[in-house]
């Protein structure tokens, strides 16, 4: 079963992976928004924003970075409802796959494409002087974090594409997610923050996954912060799988 479901799943992200190869400008347009935001912050109000860092490009990339995830992951909620409308669940229904290879496929394509932009993303901020003091350990500890917050946040996107009545509906669902960082510790210090919009960005999900990142890139010790992120992370996506999957059965049957 384990291995007709591996099968399955690589025919199908073999398919996805065609299409974005297809089209690329998928891939530039989830980066360009965020290069465009990480070049206006350094370049325009970078000199006018204090954080105690020698570099704001080093202090303000792992907030980019999420962002570019959250820009991606509409991609997969829009490839989920065009397929959907296009009819192909049903062809899948009536061939001797598993079910749940669909979706893993989906979420499987949105993981290599976020990883690319992320890469993109990365390589532009190094041009722009980012530089990193992590060691492999620390680098692959970033990755992991990144992997699984592309992981929980593509599962809510399956949500949106599932049940959307519109392509506008089904990528809407992550302008709220990108919007996200920008109350949180990714641009300034949570201290410079009014008392209420502090205590929100101090205990939103985003402040502790950046700090986590830009702690393990800065090559400090990791705190507490390493810990709630990964809390998050995992919460969400085990939170968002098993509605996903609730609403797939749902939508098939």
């Amino acid at each position: 079963m384990n291995r007709h479901f591996l099968g399955d799943t690589a025919v199908l992200l073999g398919r996805s992976l065609r299409h974005i190869i297809r089209s690329v400008d998928t891939v530039i347009t989830t980066t360009v928004m965020p290069i465009a935001f990480l070049l206006l912050f350094v370049y325009v109000f970078g000199g006018a924003i204090e954080t105690g860092s020698d570099s704001y490009v080093n202090y303000l990339l792992p907030g980019i970075l999420l962002i570019t995830i959250a820009s991606g992951i509409a991609y997969t909620a829009y490839r989920l409802f065009l397929d959907l409308q296009g009819g192909i669940f049903e062809r899948f229904q009536s061939m001797p796959i598993a079910r749940s290879a669909v979706l893993w496929a989906h979420v499987l394509t949105s993981l290599v494409a976020n990883l690319v932009s992320l890469a993109v993303v990365v390589g532009v901020a190094l041009l722009m002087g980012f530089r990193t003091g992590a060691n492999v350990l620390g680098l692959l500890a970033v990755l992991g974090i990144l992997v699984l917050f592309t992981l929980a946040l593509t599962w809510i996107a399956v949500l949106p594409g599932l049940t959307a009545k519109s392509v506008d509906g089904a990528s809407a669902f992550s302008y709220p997610l990108i919007f996200l960082p920008f109350i949180s510790s990714a641009f300034v210090p949570t201290e410079s923050m009014p008392g209420p919009v502090r205590a929100f960005a101090e205990h939103q999900p985003v402040t502790s996954i950046v700090n986590a990142i830009r702690d393990l890139f800065a090559g400090q010790p990791v705190g507490a912060d390493i810990w709630t992120a990964l809390a998050w992370c995992v919460g969400v996506l085990v939170v968002a799988y098993v509605f996903a999957t609730i609403t797939y059965r749902r939508r098939i049957s």
